[in-house]
């Protein structure tokens, strides 16, 4: 099975259930979505990466069992959140901020893969007071300004089509992936994609940079998981990382970059380890 399969299927059984744990808090007139999946657990805050959504943390959740309550929202521009006026690092942790006090939780621990897990490092050294303990899927610190854009085959891309058919087909070897969570327009004129091409490229450009003060900007116990065939995060930075930072693990796992998807298991026995050491 590929990885783009994998996606597929992941996609589907957890959009048959999302209805109901679904919910939106309005924020400056912006719906942001999130999902709560409930229990008994002690909470869980999980960011999902570009191009995706919430509902990717579906299998983790079903994994963590009851001793978690796995909350994931659709970070602005994805999913079903409301597009936003700037992808910058201060809107999207204003988000975050908003979404914790809403919910009265905090401190708890944080989530994060990719552009979620930046947003977690972030969030973590900037408000420590809401996050107890980091968990950073796959990001590095270091985005070069000259580096070649990893999302640039979006230039181009359409939002819309009138027909999902065509929205499938225009998206190329993207389409097949990205099918399941293909979205209808309010108006019933056609359909979406559940991240708009050009915000996605802004928040890549919003991340360039070097985000070492921030890694090192917390004091809580974080656990850095690796995807040892990652194009986007090398071993020899990821070993800097785990050792600069203090009470930071690591987890290497054979997968590239986008692990939720390639080893949702591993990634869950990982967690849950580090979890329970909490």
């Amino acid at each position: 099975m590929t990885g783009t399969d994998r996606v597929r299927d992941a996609a589907i059984a957890a959009a048959a259930d999302s209805a109901r744990l679904r919910h939106t808090l309005t924020i400056d007139g912006r719906a942001l979505s999130y999902l709560d999946f409930g229990g008994p657990g002690r909470p869980l805050l999980a960011l999902h990466g570009g191009l995706s959504e919430g509902l990717i943390y579906a299998d983790l959740a079903g994994r963590l069992g009851a001793e978690w309550r796995v909350i994931a929202p659709d970070q602005r521009g994805h999913g079903d959140s409301d597009r936003a006026a700037a992808y910058d690092r201060a809107g999207y942790l204003a988000d975050l901020v908003a979404l914790l006090g809403h919910l009265g939780l905090g401190p708890l621990p944080v989530l994060g893969h990719s552009l979620g897990a930046l947003n977690a490092v972030h969030l973590a050294a900037e408000r420590p007071d809401l996050v107890s303990a980091l968990v950073n899927i796959d990001a590095g610190v270091l985005f070069p300004e000259d580096a070649p854009n990893p999302m640039g085959f979006l230039t181009g891309f359409p939002y819309t089509a009138a027909t999902r058919e065509e929205l499938v087909a225009a998206c190329g070897a993207w389409g097949p992936m990205v099918a399941p969570a293909l979205r209808p327009l309010p108006d019933g004129t056609g359909w979406r994609l559940p991240f708009h091409p050009q915000d996605t490229l802004d928040t890549i450009a919003a991340a360039r940079g070097d985000h070492w003060q921030a890694w090192l900007g917390s004091s809580c116990p974080a656990l850095l998981v690796h995807g040892r065939r990652s194009d986007a995060l090398t071993q020899e930075l990821a070993d800097a990382m785990a050792t600069a930072r203090p009470k930071t693990s690591y987890a290497g796992l054979d997968t590239g970059h986008v692990v939720p998807v390639e080893d949702p298991a591993g990634l869950a026995a990982a967690v849950g380890g580090f979890l329970n050491t909490l």
